[in-house]
């Protein structure tokens, strides 16, 4: 028999509780059993007066708002609000009920701009989740790996300038200068002198005052602090780099946010010092962390980084690097055709210059294998942190980094896939590196979270299962409680 007429009932008044219209098993009613919320209130009493003004919306329901948008992917905070209002798990999970008015969607907004904006809050609830994870004893942070991944920004392909670029400090740089001076002496060289700038000399059009082009950048008209990506044949685009750092169990530990143009091997002090003190044993990353300053950085500190093989960028016809063998007594290289390559100097960027002679070199049978040189002169290079690098190869080679290295696809790599698939991370629509932090942070923690309630819903039914099998055993007789002990 057809059944006709199916909506007769929707302006029937019924009574009912708004907890019972929510499943036990919801997600949302799981992250709410698996924290107490009421630690926002600690983390904002100083952004709200205690006796002047209007009562204000409570800080818990402020910040589920945005939690709801990033645990589920929702692409605006309009878009959000829309499905509050007619969501019964979102309006249970904010304390609403069903005629309860749902708050504007610019309320977030306001709220950020005058209380939260310069604040590190979503830090202290990424890392206030961070810890109940940690409470749990799910996180061994005895092996880290470190990856980056680009988060398009808001921002006009089409709408940019040029302007000079910011010549910014690496974090190694008064360490390096400090060893290369010691160096140029222990070879008989004078120390290298300061750059100085004459303020009264300044640069011509398109150039600098000492001669050399100034690098340029392009910056986007409508957020300036994101930065020009390219990667491979993607399309060019403003984006910022968002560097994360997780266990082998997927749980991430830290992160931070930088304009998509820097790399990664720049950017990665800024995450470290978050992960430095949690007990990392060994760092996992990939090739563009490779380099001799993040290499030292993790000897020194006693953690065993692991980085893969790096291909030599020689060009094809030409001798790679490994094919002069470097002799450590005699401080010298050997080439292919067994003639010294004699130290000659430390240049300013850390690197030992070993040239040849032009003269033996000019009737050398491999010449134009080895060089294209006017004077037949070849220089090899050795930065004076190689002995790291070298280190890292050797770990490289020890049994069960292979594997370890192999874990990157399932542990790092998937979260980003997660993050991107849904939880809307491909791209933003906050402009600005602070507001670009807030989303990461709130991201990153819901993810965390939404892990931990699974777990704690799973192990509580495991242990209601276990409890039950208890009572049904006490029931037995002792024949048969022997015969389930052997099974």
């Amino acid at each position: 028999m057809m059944t006709q007429n199916a909506d007769k009932k929707r302006e029937q008044i019924q009574m009912f509780c708004m907890d019972d219209l929510v499943p036990q098993d919801h997600l949302l009613r799981l992250i709410d059993q698996a924290i107490d919320w009421s630690f926002i209130y600690d983390l904002v009493i100083d952004k709200y007066s205690a006796d002047n003004g209007r009562p204000s919306m409570d800080p818990v329901m402020l910040i589920k708002i945005p939690f709801i948008q990033y645990l589920y992917g929702i692409r605006s905070m309009r878009q959000t609000v829309k499905e509050i209002e007619v969501n019964v798990a979102y309006r249970w999970f904010l304390g609403l009920e069903m005629m309860d008015k749902v708050p504007h969607f610019s309320t977030f907004g306001k709220n950020y701009t005058r209380r939260f904006k310069d604040t590190d809050l979503f830090e202290q609830i990424f890392s206030r989740i961070l810890q109940e994870c940690y409470k749990y004893r799910l996180i061994d942070p005895s092996e880290v790996f470190v990856d980056a991944t680009h988060v398009k920004a808001r921002a006009n392909s089409k709408k940019m300038r040029k302007r000079i670029a910011d010549e910014e400090a690496l974090f190694f740089e008064e360490q390096l200068k400090k060893e290369i001076n010691e160096d140029r002496e222990a070879h008989g060289k004078k120390p290298l002198k300061e750059k100085k700038e004459d303020p009264k000399d300044p640069p011509s059009c398109g150039g600098s005052s000492d001669g050399k082009e100034e690098k340029t950048v392009k910056e986007s008209t409508t957020d300036p602090e994101s930065g020009w990506f390219r990667k491979g044949e993607h399309k060019n685009v403003f984006a910022y780099s968002v560097q994360t750092a997780c266990d082998k169990n997927g749980w991430i530990l830290g992160y931070s946010v930088n304009p998509g143009n820097q790399h990664d091997s720049r950017t990665f002090k800024s995450l470290y010092d978050k992960i430095k003190d949690i007990g990392i044993q060994t760092l996992v990353a990939d090739a563009g962390y490779k380099t001799p300053a993040i290499a030292k950085l993790l000897l020194d500190d006693g953690i065993t980084p692991l980085l893969p093989y790096k291909r030599p960028m020689t060009q094809d016809g030409f001798f790679k690097k490994a094919e002069y063998v470097y002799d450590e007594y005699f401080d010298c290289y050997v080439c292919p055709n067994d003639q010294v390559l004699a130290y000659h100097t430390t240049n300013r960027s850390g690197y030992r210059e070993y040239k040849s002679c032009g003269m033996i070199c000019e009737g050398c049978p491999y010449l134009k294998q080895c060089t294209e040189s006017r004077d037949h002169v070849k220089v090899v290079t050795r930065h004076i942190w190689e002995p790291y690098m070298e280190k890292c190869e050797d770990i490289r080679h020890t049994i069960g980094m292979k594997e370890m290295y192999a874990q990157r696809k399932e542990t790092i790599e998937r979260l980003f896939g997660t993050a991107k698939e849904n939880h809307g991370f491909r791209y933003t629509q906050m402009i600005g590196k602070a507001r670009m932090e807030m989303k990461v942070g709130l991201t990153f923690a819901c993810m965390n979270l939404k892990k931990l309630a699974k777990m704690i819903a799973r192990k509580g039914k495991r242990g209601a299962q276990k409890c039950l099998l208890l009572i049904k055993y006490t029931l037995f007789e002792p024949k048969t409680r022997k015969t389930l002990l052997e099974c």
